[in-house]
């Protein structure tokens, strides 16, 4: 049985201009959304929540537009207002029924938020739902509007909401790190390049790195953000902005801006804004930034953590579940490996993303649809697994600091200290020399009197060699 059909599967029916359509008795949505729901079945998911909030946000300032213009009765606007409040607030989410793999450029659920709306307001009229000679959902919710322009208006506050969800976890994350590398700075340990022993580092300072590369990804989405709160609003269907009375677009801006609190504007070059999804697909790739800078860091963890017995070792990462269903007391990195896998699934929205963006066609890009699935994914992901990688990982780094000083004190690379004082090529002649009798460095520059014991603990001190000194 139809969830939203009502008694004994009643339907009613409604009109669109293919003719009539049997819409379920207890569904708010009309003839368009009823066809968009039976052609696209896709994926089994629905649109995201922020997008149509933020597709209600539209609808709203364009009915306050559109009455302080003269275009739209007032008790309409004030009906079809209440009603996009409601879902603003949270109401009528079962509604919107729609895959988000759905007619190109979003007409579906543009239709969507239509007919509910226009639905919601008749019945906040005293009237059926249905009744488009009191209100239509072309005619009046859809007034002075085009799919074409408040579809990417939508995406636009929907991405931006987003982001300003995702700021404070990243700040969260750098922080943590930051934390945990203030707590560990006195460890030294060996650094590696190519996999092979370099020049002693801090572990405090590697950790602090992964939170500026962090805080270097905000600093990058706050420049992509910039260029979302340009909205094309008012271009109507291809940026000519037909049938739309003048200063509607610049209204319904405002409006949004004083609504959302964002520093929104109306797009420059209307043309422009209607064909080109390119600030999409710049913060799209601020994401998939982000996701390589992670599996980077998570990689990073993985390798420090190996072993117990047979790897680095040198760091331990909080054992939050049993690793193996054979091996007794295995414990795996497994919040670093959910990060890359997250990450992996980014890169791939990613994909989708710039593919999309790159197949507009003259005045409008169709894919659409497909942009606001991918990028709000992602975000979601992040968004939702960013914290618990932070609190059930990051917070609890800890550091074998014997084993990393002994490492450090083996490491080959120490022979870069001797460069100034004996020269580069007899001090590659002493490396090799350390690795084939299997003698420190340091050991080795002693007992070859090239350095008094007193000059060694001056030269190969680790504040120094650290960049401390």
């Amino acid at each position: 049985m139809n969830e939203h059909a009502g008694p004994a599967g009643a339907f009613r029916r409604e009109h669109d201009s293919l003719g009539d359509v049997n819409v379920p008795s207890g569904a708010m949505w009309g003839a368009q959304t009823e066809r968009a729901r039976r052609n696209f079945r896709a994926s089994g998911l629905r649109c995201d929540a922020t997008l149509i909030t933020a597709y209600a946000r539209v609808k709203r300032a364009a009915a306050l537009a559109n009455v302080e213009l003269g275009g739209l009765d007032r008790a309409k606007a004030e009906a079809i207002v209440a009603a996009a409040e409601e879902v603003i607030g949270g109401r009528h989410r079962d509604q919107f029924p729609l895959d988000p793999f759905q007619a190109g450029a979003g007409t579906s659920l543009n239709m969507n938020l239509n007919e509910v709306l226009a639905n919601r307001a008749l019945e906040l009229l005293d009237r059926p739902r249905g009744d488009r000679l009191v209100l239509s959902p072309n005619d009046d919710v859809n007034r002075s509007q085009s799919t074409n322009d408040t579809y990417p208006t939508a995406l636009h506050l929907a991405v931006l909401r987003r982001w300003g969800d995702l700021v404070p976890v990243l700040l969260r994350l750098a922080e943590v790190f930051e934390e945990r590398g203030e707590a560990l700075h006195a460890v030294v340990k060996a650094g590696r390049t190519h996999l092979q022993d370099a020049v002693p580092v801090r572990l405090g300072r590697e950790l602090k790195a992964y939170g500026s590369a962090l805080r270097r990804t905000i600093r990058l989405g706050v420049a992509a953000s910039r260029e979302l709160c340009s909205l094309p609003i008012g271009g109507s269907a291809a940026g000519t902005g037909l049938n739309v009375p003048a200063g509607f677009g610049e209204r319904v801006v405002q409006e949004l801006a004083a609504n959302t609190r964002m520093p929104l504007r109306s797009a420059r070059d209307l043309y422009e804004a209607m064909q080109s999804r390119q600030a999409v697909g710049a913060m799209s790739g601020v994401l998939r930034g982000l996701a390589l800078e992670l599996t980077r860091i998570a990689n990073d963890l993985r390798l420090l953590t190996s072993g117990p017995a047979t790897g680095l070792a040198e760091i331990s990462l909080p054992a939050v579940q049993p690793g193996s269903s054979i091996m007794p007391g295995k414990v795996n990195p497994v919040m670093a490996e959910c990060l890359t896998m997250v990450c992996f699934q980014v890169i791939g929205n990613d994909t989708a993303v710039a593919l999309a963006v790159q197949a507009g066609q003259l005045e409008l890009n169709v894919m659409m649809p497909l942009m606001a699935h991918a990028l709000l994914g992602s975000f979601g992901l992040l968004v939702n697994f960013l914290p618990d990688f932070a609190e059930h990982c990051v917070r609890g780094i800890e550091a074998d600091a014997e084993r990393c000083a002994d490492y450090a004190a083996r490491s080959a690379a120490l022979g870069t200290v001797l460069n100034p004082v004996i020269g580069y090529l007899p001090a590659a002649a002493l490396v090799k020399e350390s690795l084939e009798a299997g003698v420190p460095v340091v050991e080795l520059a002693v007992k070859k009197k090239l350095l008094s014991p007193e000059d060694a603990a001056r030269l190969f001190s680790p504040k120094r060699m650290t960049g401390e000194e």
